[in-house]
């Protein structure tokens, strides 16, 4: 714990440090620390931006990649496409998911390093002579905020973790986890602090932290704590707010064009504020720079290995693969490698008939052939409706696993709206199935993605009602989401944990950290047992936690940093 919190204790600034004296010593003519780099607006502005650039890069998954694609399968809605025999990662549970596995380590260091930069701001924001009180409120509102969404994963995915919330002038070397409870009760602190110093979303730039989201994330925290009606309070002060609303009309830059209002809001530029969407509590801004850019690495992920897939053409009796650059298929990417798989429970049976987000605008269940010559018999014929998937014929072993399922189009928006970049260079008006802004051959997008949505806040309140034991009003409240989809009403006598589960599914499919979601609840062990094809077959119930990385243990030399039940270190 004391290297994770050491090395990013000083991430916002640049220390000089003396080791020893010797004949080349100097005196310095700078030291730059946080009590003298940490003293006006524009520097504590660049410090917060250090705290939205460290969750972006956790959205993004700019971290490890399968560091980040761990928090989306292994879990009721996916595997991992790419690992085959004998299983390896998060496929083959028990054998992966230990204490010395990269992926628990990764999520534990992003998500301090933020903390441990949130600290640091609120460390000096209380010494600042400098700033007006409206900038200490500003930025000490979103450095809690920071901090406590960043404590509320680590305790969802690991339960009790070290609670650091001083600024470190050393290492430490004696940390002892304190309890869950203890680290969701601080979050509460945090965010009910930062709800009276932030101002409402329409009041901030777009992308910026704001009261709302941090009565969203607090909606969650109460839930933990089991304070179901402070919950519902914090939810319905966020639903209730004008200033937001679900998007329930089409929207945005291609609303006259065939869609729904459910495909518009992942249209490329239609997620922000300003452009219309109140439905977005916060969103992560990506923007292209250069090539160097930090943009979303998800798209080509869990788009299928679609140019793997072959069929035996009818005339020559050859094998030639179904696609030639998408034709057929707007915003279907033929550069995806299949390597989020969802489940067949996600595809095939949580839906309802009439949900739009289940329609060919979301999930493309279908493509037609166009790799073929124009003069095929076998040319412009569905994959699926015409039979040949029936007879498919692989480039590969992998094909039923990775080269052709259903396409979620969520994560990629709609052909014609995108730059391409190689290099440093922008290219303009280049087609491509992709859609959005790419850079390096597919395999960023850089579009605005969602933190949390209204709707998610409305599961969120929903799930209180039902902990409260008041199910109809959970069902209003699902019923306010699925009323939006198209998807028919639920009933109360249908609500229970595992009906929200399924509903968050549908309505948050490649949004929400899915690992996080079910480690919350304690669930994760259940639904991957039942649902999972891969890593159901060995995760066992101790699963319900992550284990704590083994270095933070064994690095931890002043006290005992205990492991979770199930663990070795």
């Amino acid at each position: 714990m004391k290297k994770t919190l050491f090395i990013y204790l000083f991430g916002i600034s640049a220390v000089v440090a003396s080791c020893s004296k010797s004949f080349l010593d100097e005196d310095p003519l700078s030291i730059y620390t946080p009590d003298n780099s940490l003293q006006n607006a524009t520097q504590y502005q660049q410090a917060t931006n250090n705290l939205y650039n460290g969750v972006r890069n956790i959205y993004m998954g700019n971290i490890n990649l399968d560091t980040y694609f761990g928090l989306y399968y292994a879990t009721d809605f996916a595997f991992n496409g790419t690992d085959y025999d004998p299983a390896a990662k998060l496929n083959a549970y028990k054998a992966t998911m230990v204490p010395s596995y990269f992926i628990p380590q990764g999520i534990w260091t992003a998500y301090y390093k933020i903390i441990t930069n949130a600290n640091l701001i609120i460390s000096q924001l209380n010494k600042s002579k400098q700033l007006s009180d409206a900038d200490k409120n500003n930025f000490m509102g979103q450095a809690l905020f920071f901090r406590a969404y960043s404590y509320n994963i680590l305790a969802n995915l690991f339960g009790g973790v070290p609670l650091e919330l001083n600024e470190l002038a050393a290492p430490r070397y004696d940390y002892v986890r304190a309890s869950r409870d203890s680290v969701y009760l601080q979050c509460k602190k945090d965010l009910e602090q930062a709800v009276g110093l932030l101002s409402d979303i329409n009041k901030v730039p777009d992308g910026t932290v704001n009261k709302q989201i941090a009565q969203h994330i607090l909606t969650e925290v109460l839930i933990s704590l089991k304070d179901y009606d402070g919950a519902i309070a914090s939810a319905s002060s966020v639903i209730n707010f004008s200033g937001v609303s679900l998007m329930t009309s089409r929207f945005g830059r291609r609303a006259n064009l065939p869609g729904d209002v459910y495909r518009d809001l992942f249209e490329y530029n239609n997620q922000n504020y300003s452009t219309g969407n109140h439905e977005g509590l916060l969103v992560i801004q990506s923007t292209l720079n250069n090539s160097s850019s930090v943009g979303d690495q998800t798209a080509w992920a869990v788009v299928p290995s679609l140019t793997g897939v072959r069929i035996v053409e009818s005339t020559t009796k050859t094998k030639i693969p179904i696609l030639y650059n998408a034709k057929f298929v707007d915003s279907v990417s033929s550069n995806g490698i299949g390597w989020i798989r969802p489940t067949s429970h996600f595809f095939y049976e949580i839906w309802t008939p009439g949900d739009i987000r289940n329609s060919p605008n979301n999930i493309v269940r279908d493509i037609r052939i166009s790799g073929v010559p124009a003069t095929s018999p076998d040319y412009g014929k569905w994959y699926v409706k015409d039979g040949y998937k029936d007879k498919v014929q692989p480039a590969d072993f992998r094909d039923t696993i990775r080269n052709f399922y259903p396409v979620i189009r969520k994560t990629s928006p709609s052909a014609g709206d995108f730059v391409a970049v190689a290099g440093p260079s922008i290219l303009t008006n280049v087609t491509n199935p992709f859609g959005g802004l790419l850079l390096n051959g597919a395999s960023r997008l850089f579009m605005q993605k969602y933190m949390a949505r209204l709707a998610e806040t409305y599961l969120l309140r929903a799930e209180a009602y039902l902990r409260k034991g008041d199910k109809q009003k959970a069902a209003d409240d699902v019923n306010v989401v699925r009323n939006r989809s198209q998807a028919g009403l639920a009933t109360a006598g249908e609500m229970n944990i595992d009906y929200l589960l399924d509903e968050r599914l549908r309505e948050l499919y490649m949004e929400e950290f899915r690992a996080v979601t079910l480690t919350r609840l304690g669930l994760l062990y259940d639904r991957d047992k039942r649902y999972n094809p891969k890593s159901g077959l060995t995760i066992e119930p101790y699963h319900n936690l992550w284990p704590i990385p083994s270095t933070e243990i064994t690095q931890n030399t002043g006290a005992v940093l205990e492991q979770n039940t199930g663990y070795g270190n």
